[in-house]
């Protein structure tokens, strides 16, 4: 009897002090080892890059996407977050350091979901200034806050080189050096820096003669010039490479990413009825499959 009372007193013992430390990490290698039922039929409707991954590339993509989930919190603020916002702030993260397996943002904590657009001092809907996104600094470093609905309106439209998500991550991606400067991470010498930033100025001046597709806002100045560029290299490449080579050579080195070789131009979101095989793969109906998964968490 004593011998049975020990036991259970070591097991309680045990499960005290070993859970951080042995079942927690256990669970998480376990989660990242395969996503949930129904995240890649979301995936493959909304998310352009994923949709054009093949075999182990996009088995690394769902884990990275687990792995995003399980380190940063993602939290709404007037409004709910489902399991589709949760995907796409994950896929944004993802896909700047797709490049650089294993890779993650050294300090991001949260990203905060706006109902809407925002200004400076966190308000909501102010038509002086509708911010859409915003990495976070001084009492906010370790966040990221987000329109909820630019965030989707940036994977909705497949065409326009806009995407919120991506550029808010393109920045935190340039924090990486420490600072967010518009001077991507490895070009901080300056027999690398300074030509990266006389070519971002001659592209800037091209922008404001109007002679280039490159979106106003780039002109901004060089942090936002590398994030609407980053932009246009993950959301339409063969066209950034026809028309910016110099550009788009030097993203490919930046990112670890050569994006023109397996985004296709001619992009349709797949639609999929109740009825047609589930986009999972499992061989069944989307109805019996991940129809009912597809929104829960």
């Amino acid at each position: 009897m004593q011998t049975a009372i020990l036991l259970i007193g070591i097991f309680i013992l045990w499960l005290y002090l070993g859970y951080d430390s042995t079942v927690k990490p256990a669970l998480e290698r376990r989660a990242q080892a395969k996503m949930p039922t129904g995240w890649q039929s979301i995936l493959s409707k909304k998310v352009h890059f994923y949709s054009q991954l093949k075999g182990k590339d996009k088995d690394r993509f769902e884990r990275d996407v687990v792995r995003f989930l399980t380190k940063v919190k993602i939290t709404g603020v007037s409004c709910t977050v489902e399991l589709e916002d949760r995907l796409l702030v994950a896929s944004s993260g993802v896909i700047p350091l797709f490049g650089f397996p294993a890779c993650t943002y050294r300090g991001l904590e949260e990203v905060i979901l706006y109902p809407t657009t925002f200004n400076r001092q966190f308000q909501l809907d102010d038509p002086d200034e509708l911010i859409t996104g915003m990495v976070g600094s001084g009492v906010m470093e370790g966040k990221m806050i987000l329109s909820k609905p630019a965030l989707h309106e940036g994977f909705d439209i497949s065409n326009d080189k806009e995407n919120t998500g991506i550029h808010e991550f393109v920045h935190l991606f340039d924090k990486e050096n420490g600072f967010i400067d518009g001077v991507p991470p490895g070009f901080e010498d300056k027999a690398f820096a300074l030509p990266w930033l006389q070519f971002v100025h001659t592209k800037i001046k091209e922008i404001d003669a109007d002679q280039s597709d490159i979106r106003y806002y780039a002109t901004t100045d060089a942090m936002e010039f590398f994030a609407v560029a980053g932009e246009y290299f993950f959301e339409r490449p063969v066209l950034l490479k026809r028309k910016h080579p110099a550009l788009y050579k030097a993203l490919v080195k930046t990112f670890n990413q050569d994006t023109a070789g397996f985004i296709s131009e001619g992009f349709k979101k797949v639609e999929i009825g109740r009825n047609d095989l589930c986009l999972c793969g499992s061989g069944l109906k989307y109805k019996v499959c991940c129809w009912e998964d597809e929104y829960g968490w």
